[in-house]
């Protein structure tokens, strides 16, 4: 593989993002845990509780074009390091949360932190030091964080047993000053631009420009994905009830989605050097509509369910994968931030829309409302994909083969 054979600087930035971004994504699915919890001591409903997630996506989506400008002036680096001092806070607010109004305020700070934190900014630290060769480290970082709710819910929940929710959340906030803090300040690299085969910084002509529409149509692919990836993530167990097949079968079912899509994210991890985003965003994302058409007219039998379950986990798995890695086609490292930074937005608002929209389609019509409307955006991703994968570029063109 090819990042066995890189140098000892990308694999040991990997490392540092690997613990920081598990500690990162662990720690704010507290709800996924604590929610009931947190509802009583609140007096809210658990979907309001479950709305803080919502707010956190927006913040991100809202704070990712503003920090565009400091990740390409200043470096991955600095940007993360601020973020992480400003998760603090927001985890000591979230535990003296006594009404709803400081426990979303605490979210919109943890929002703000992630927005430095969290995945945009581990993605522009890989490519400042791998360039367009960044696929295969990205992808293997991919790998570790998705198993960040199987490390960090049972995490949680001893956690939140021995010192409840709020002390939990104390101990998350030291978390980031005695983990994160130190591997960022001490052990993430400075920001070094290096040409895209690694060496000495190479002072050539600007690359081409991009056209305006191309980055249009690379917004909407992962727009749309990022929309159906984690509204169906959020509703997976009640769409699957509402197929007909009773709590514990759907939990059983549900449960295997994680592995699979760890599982897919290997596969394109062990063959990144030889595709790219855009290659991997066509194979996995024409898997999600044939897993929904599929679900859509079996009348839920147990065989379909099987198939759905195997098809849209590998499918959106490796979707994950993409929607990290398709502007690497496109932006070389000076212009890979700022694209990153704003695509973060529509992707976040994204995924703070399209959970309680399904929930609604679900509930009003049933899981053909849900399943209709995430179909129609799953094909629209893959013909996206490829108006995109004829505008290749020439250099990543010649890479892909």
């Amino acid at each position: 593989m090819r990042l066995l054979k890189s140098d000892s600087r990308l694999i040991g930035v990997l490392l540092v993002l690997a613990v920081s971004q598990l500690v990162g994504w662990g720690t704010i699915g507290l709800p996924a845990i604590v929610g009931r919890d947190l509802a009583a001591d609140l007096g809210m409903s658990l979907p309001a509780v479950f709305a803080g997630t919502s707010v956190l996506y927006v913040s991100m989506g809202l704070c990712a074009p503003w920090l565009a400008r400091s990740f390409a002036r200043h470096g991955a680096r600095k940007v993360m390091i601020s973020g992480t001092v400003l998760t603090v806070p927001g985890f000591i607010m979230l535990s003296l949360a006594r009404e709803p109004m400081l426990y979303f305020a605490a979210w919109i700070v943890l929002g703000i932190a992630g927005s430095a934190t969290l995945s945009t900014g581990a993605y522009i630290m890989l490519n400042e030091v791998a360039g367009r060769q960044a696929k295969n480290a990205i992808g293997a970082l991919m790998l570790v964080t998705g198993l960040s709710s199987s490390i960090f819910w049972p995490t949680t929940s001893f956690l939140s047993g021995l010192l409840g929710w709020r002390g939990t959340c104390l101990v998350y906030a030291a978390m980031m000053v005695v983990i994160n803090l130190p591997l960022y300040a001490f052990f993430a690299p400075r920001r070094k631009i290096v040409g895209d085969r690694g060496g000495e910084p190479v002072k050539s002509s600007p690359p081409p420009t991009i056209p305006r529409s191309t980055f249009s149509l690379v917004v909407a692919a992962i727009t749309l994905n990022a929309f159906v990836n984690f509204g169906i993530g959020a509703i997976m167990i009640e769409l699957l009830r509402a197929e007909g097949l009773p709590p514990a079968q759907a939990l059983a079912f549900g449960s295997m989605l994680g592995v699979i899509q760890v599982s897919a994210r290997g596969l394109d991890f062990l063959g990144g050097g030889r595709w790219d985003g855009i290659t991997t965003g066509l194979v996995a994302g024409t898997a999600l509509p044939i897993a929904m058409l599929l679900l859509m007219t079996s009348e839920g039998a147990t065989w379909a369910v099987a198939a759905f379950i195997l098809l849209y986990g590998a499918g959106s798995g490796a979707m994950a994968v993409a929607r990290a890695t398709i502007p690497l086609v496109f932006y070389d490292q000076t212009e890979f931030a700022k694209a990153m930074s704003m695509i973060a937005l529509p992707l976040n608002l994204a995924s703070a829309v399209s959970p309680p929209l399904l929930v609604g389609l679900l509930t009003q019509f049933g899981s053909r409302g849900a399943l209709g409307l995430t179909f129609v955006c799953s094909c629209a991703t893959v013909l996206i994909l490829v108006l995109l994968g004829r505008r290749r570029p020439q250099v990543a063109a010649a890479a892909a083969t």
